[in-house]
């Protein structure tokens, strides 16, 4: 499957957690459900040379895991990402994803609603270890007039907090994804330890995005096999189609939601562009998916993506855009500061330290001029 749809998702620091559920906070029981989570799962994890010593673990798991710490070494001595304990240990969960996150949008808008938490700021969603409660904190968001999406996620990142307690590990949900698409999702969640913006997702997800896709070009120039370069390059070429799709459809969207229509005549001609659109988005991946049918993709490696083609609103579209839309700022980043890796972090640090305005305005200076005769 083309993973054009972000899949991760940062938690809060759990002894934050614990103090603020012992200090009588609002929310106790999201609270209690992010510690017992996040706690379960680090209870599972084991060293992974625990795995990969003992006999009876399967020999595709025990390549992974060691291909894995490759990975993770790599992501020091070549990224400059950070060297701690995450991702040194692995757990088996018995379910589908790690969490279930939550975003939301109005009826005419591509801004994420916010939730609002102490360290991590204001951020447009929120994660769910049980999938009932987050489907059930969904249809209340839906109650009130909000688009919704719901969907799962396969790795979360605590920012570093939860190193001393053995980092955040690798997990099952994950582990079995093809070499390129695995290591990138590493090198993301690595990102997100090295910078943290408070209240900031499209800056904290471009960037780590932008790392991903740097870094998982260099890692398989360096290691990949003519295999696994050859998947990745065909899983990014669809990757790229379908990231293409959706930024014109959120394009087309943000033109109809920031015109004027103000009478109940011109709201209903609001939502017949705006049904209109997501008809032509449907249509147009109908096509693309005829497309890749044809060149021996299987079916089943597009389940996901139909479902989320399927589902897609204002709130699945404005969660993508988080991941996508500052990624070129970043990449032109990189080559300002001469491909070094330790000055672009620095550089990133540094506009993590500004201003939300100003950061946002520094960003907007190093995207890349639109081609000529784009519609954008």
């Amino acid at each position: 499957m083309p993973r054009s749809i972000r899949t991760d998702i940062l938690l809060h620091p759990l002894l934050l957690a614990a103090a603020l559920l012992l200090a009588g906070c609002a929310q106790p029981g999201y609270y209690w459900q992010s510690l017992r989570g996040h706690l379960a799962i680090l209870q599972a994890a084991r060293p992974v040379q625990d795995w990969t010593g003992e006999p009876g673990t399967p020999e595709p798991l025990r390549a992974r895991l060691a291909l894995a710490q490759k990975a993770r070494d790599f992501a020091v001595s070549e990224l400059a990402l950070p060297d701690n304990a995450s991702y040194r240990r692995y757990a088996r969960l018995e379910r589908k994803a790690a969490v279930w996150n939550v975003v939301a949008a109005g009826p005419y808008s591509l801004e994420l609603y916010r939730w609002c938490f102490p360290i991590a700021g204001c951020i447009g969603y929120r994660g769910y270890f049980d999938e009932a409660e987050a489907r059930a904190e969904g249809r209340r968001l839906a109650a009130t007039g909000l688009e919704v999406s719901v969907y799962g996620v396969p790795a979360y990142s605590t920012l570093g907090y939860s190193n001393w307690l053995g980092g955040d590990p690798l997990l099952s949900t994950f582990i079995a994804w093809p070499e390129g698409d695995f290591v990138r999702l590493l090198f993301h969640e690595l990102a997100h330890q090295q910078v943290y913006a408070a209240g900031d997702t499209a800056f904290n997800e471009s960037y780590a995005t932008a790392v991903e896709r740097l870094g998982v070009r260099r890692w398989l120039n360096v290691h990949g096999t003519p295999a696994a370069r050859a998947q990745f390059e065909a899983s990014e070429r669809h990757r790229a189609q379908f990231r293409a799709l959706t930024q014109a459809t959120r394009a087309r969207l943000a033109q109809i939601y920031a015109s004027n229509m103000a009478t109940a005549p011109d709201q209903q001609a609001k939502a017949a562009m705006k049904s209109e659109a997501m008809q032509r988005f449907r249509d147009a991946y109908a096509a693309l998916r005829t497309r890749w049918l044809a060149e021996h993709m299987p079916p089943s490696r597009l389940a996901a993506l139909d479902l989320w083609v399927r589902e897609a609103n204002n709130a699945s579209f404005a969660a993508q855009g988080a991941y996508d839309d500052l990624v070129p700022a970043f990449v032109a980043l990189f080559e300002r500061e001469g491909r070094d890796w330790p000055r672009f972090h620095a550089a990133v640090r540094a506009l993590a330290e500004q201003a939300q305005s100003e950061r946002a305005a520094a960003l907007q200076a190093l995207l890349p001029a639109p081609a000529a005769g784009s519609s954008g």
